[in-house]
């Protein structure tokens, strides 16, 4: 017997988002510093968004993981920085745990998701992604990590996209134009910035869908 077409859809299994991106499983980052010198500025608190698509094919976000880190032994830390995100480096209630531990709090779901999607590494979204990764591959490099998740130089970033498509390269001027919300109130926090970006991505890539399956339809023609 065959099943009503509304039936058949709720069954429909999401798309594979390892297919949309070369096996590659976006995951955006936020990391909130205490200066802009990877290798001597500490790392204070890192949020990673998962993403995945849903039934009808979109990016959405999923889960966020967050930490709040302890500097490293000798960490720089500028009070210029302190004042912008708010980061009371010195508070118990923080939580803080050491880069290490940090790492694999976060690292841990983010290698389910990977293998969850069938694809074969993660690849950083951020707002100037390269700040963000540069950071992260400093931390697992003094920790001495052996499987990070993440691509080490390929990136993701927004503010590219952002001043392609939307002609902003500011998250809060990308989002409004993009017609999201942002509060100057809440940036700056590793969790807030990163679901805010993962928004912006997941908004832009669903845009460019279109572009996207007309390439893949011309292949698929041109290879027949």
């Amino acid at each position: 017997m065959e099943l009503p077409p509304a039936l058949l859809e709720a069954f429909k299994p999401a798309p594979r988002i390892g297919q949309r991106f070369r096996g590659f499983l976006p995951v955006v980052v936020d990391v909130e510093t205490g200066g802009f010198n990877n290798q001597t500025d500490a790392l204070l608190e890192i949020a990673a968004v998962l993403l995945k698509f849903d039934r009808d094919g979109n990016l959405v976000r999923d889960e966020t993981h967050h930490a709040h880190v302890e500097p490293f032994k000798g960490a720089n830390i500028e009070k210029a920085s302190l004042e912008v995100n708010g980061i009371d480096p010195g508070n118990p209630l923080r939580g803080a745990l050491n880069e290490r531990d940090a790492l694999g709090k976060v690292f841990k779901p983010i290698r389910q998701a990977v293998s969850d999607h069938s694809c074969t590494r993660a690849i950083l979204v951020g707002h100037n992604a390269h700040f963000d990764l540069g950071f992260l591959n400093a931390a697992v490099n003094r920790c001495d990590i052996k499987r990070n998740p993440f691509h080490p130089f390929s990136a993701f970033d927004t503010a590219t996209l952002g001043g392609a498509i939307l002609g902003q390269t500011v998250l809060a001027r990308a989002l409004e134009a993009a017609g999201l919300p942002y509060s100057n109130k809440d940036a700056h926090s590793a969790v807030y910035d990163a679901e805010r970006t993962a928004d912006l991505f997941c908004l832009l890539i669903n845009r460019l869908r279109g572009v996207h399956e007309s390439f893949v339809a011309g292949s698929a023609a041109a290879g027949a």
